[in-house]
């Protein structure tokens, strides 16, 4: 990862910055109970209380215990229960029986956070915060509002198993929008810069920017909507395997997916289970919670296809009318916690940040010159890049802070408990399209 050059007041402005990403991630299991907070509903998803623990884990292994003198864990124990997936670091507890961690108690993970919080305070007031330790609290800080994310998306989950389906918060009243029509922008080819430039932070899979070749193509104005989702199933988009990739229909089938998840047939039509509760389709907000394989299927359905994600990150870039576009966006501050429809006001390509992260057509791979960070933190994204595909843009659960243009997410295609949607992409062919 790099983060910007260190400049005078750069230190207390990233201790309050860890102070309140902190915070946040403590206040957003207030809503639940303990229970809630223990359960695992699948591999995939991690207990709420296991991610308090965990986020705390990391600034423990990789910032205090080497760079606080004096500095002891809470429990030797822990470093193998809050490990996730750094071999580097030692043993793990098998991550899908994370819901078996009745003990330690939702009260002491939370005074494990209290203590690890207190001595990243000590590491700041005692100047230890150098250049490379800034560099991993930096990282810390990222990795957290990563996990900020999956406890809201991990949360509907297990509360989606419940028969009396229980909400995170109660529903809460947004206002009707006149939705505009899709569009097609369109984007000369070329060679094109990708990847992170500048300051500022970035993880190592954003590296090193790069240029492409890219053809002429075009991109559809704003996400595909729950309407336009509910014309394929209601055309047979789950019964007419010619429109699947051969593994997609196996999974399909096997899984016997007939819509998104968490879309539930009642005698009123099709309802959605979300983190505010059941409520009616909006058919005007993006569909979400679809897996590669859906986004694929409906794409052809629809005559065309996903974006690449050098299209994607491209069109976000060139399409932005303002320099701050990228902090636009439903994201988790504005409370809505689903999906909102495009707002009336036009702009070239809306939505292209929060609601839902967007699939693409691009394989998670590296970056030509790509080299993993040193240490145990190069275990943080390279050794993934098998069998994933790319998303992009952040969700209305991804913290606004968070998100960049060249920001890349990546999930396996068989992937839907994330707020995952899909924007539609073209071949442009000035013959025919002029």
């Amino acid at each position: 990862m790099i983060t910007p050059p260190l400049h005078e007041g750069s230190t207390e402005t990233l201790a309050r910055r860890l102070a309140g990403v902190r915070a946040a991630t403590t206040a957003l299991a207030d809503p639940l109970s303990a229970e809630d907070c223990a359960v695992q509903s699948m591999a995939d998803a991690s207990p709420t209380k296991w991610h308090l623990a965990h986020t705390s884990w990391f600034f423990e292994t990789f910032v205090l215990q080497p760079h606080l003198p004096g500095y002891r864990p809470v429990d030797p124990a822990y470093r193998e229960l809050f490990n996730s997936y750094y071999l580097a670091v030692g043993g793990r507890h098998p991550r899908p029986q994370r819901g078996l961690l009745t003990r330690p108690s939702l009260t002491e993970i939370r005074d494990y956070r209290a203590h690890v919080d207190a001595a990243l305070d000590r590491l700041f007031e005692r100047g230890g915060a150098t250049a490379a330790v800034l560099q991993l609290v930096e990282l810390g800080l990222q990795h957290e509002q990563q996990h900020q994310e999956l406890i809201l998306t991990d949360i509907q989950h297990a509360l989606s198993c419940n028969p009396l389906l229980p909400a995170y918060l109660p529903p809460k009243p947004l206002p009707a929008v006149e939705v505009p029509l899709l569009r097609w922008l369109s984007f000369d080819g070329g060679i094109n810069g990708i990847g992170h430039r500048g300051g500022g932070f970035c993880f190592d899979n954003e590296l090193p920017a790069h240029d492409v070749l890219l053809q002429a193509f075009e991109l559809a104005s704003r996400p595909v909507t729950q309407g336009e989702y509910l014309e394929f199933i209601d055309d047979g988009g789950y019964r007419r395997p010619e429109l699947w990739l051969s593994l997609g229909w196996d999974t399909c089938q096997a899984q016997g997916w007939e819509a998104p998840l968490y879309w539930r047939r009642s005698d009123c039509g099709w309802r959605r289970f979300t983190l505010r509760g059941i409520a009616a389709l909006d058919l005007d907000a993006p569909v979400a919670h679809v897996s590669y394989f859906e986004a694929d299927a409906y794409a052809r359905w629809r005559g065309a296809r996903l974006p690449t994600e050098m299209e994607w990150e491209l069109a976000a870039r060139t399409a932005a009318s303002k320099p701050e576009a990228e902090a636009a966006g439903n994201f988790l501050e504005s409370g809505a916690l689903v999906p909102r429809p495009a707002p009336a006001a036009p702009a070239p390509m809306q939505q292209a940040y929060g609601d839902v992260w967007e699939w693409t057509a691009s394989a998670y791979a590296p970056y030509p010159g790509f080299r993993p960070a040193a240490s145990a933190v190069g275990e943080y994204n390279g050794k993934f890049m098998c069998n994933q595909y790319v998303l992009r843009g952040g969700s209305c659960v991804t913290p606004r802070s968070h998100i960049r243009a060249s920001y890349r997410n990546f999930f396996p295609p068989e992937a839907r408990w994330q707020f995952s949607g899909l924007r539609l992409a073209r071949d442009a062919t000035p013959a025919e399209r002029p």
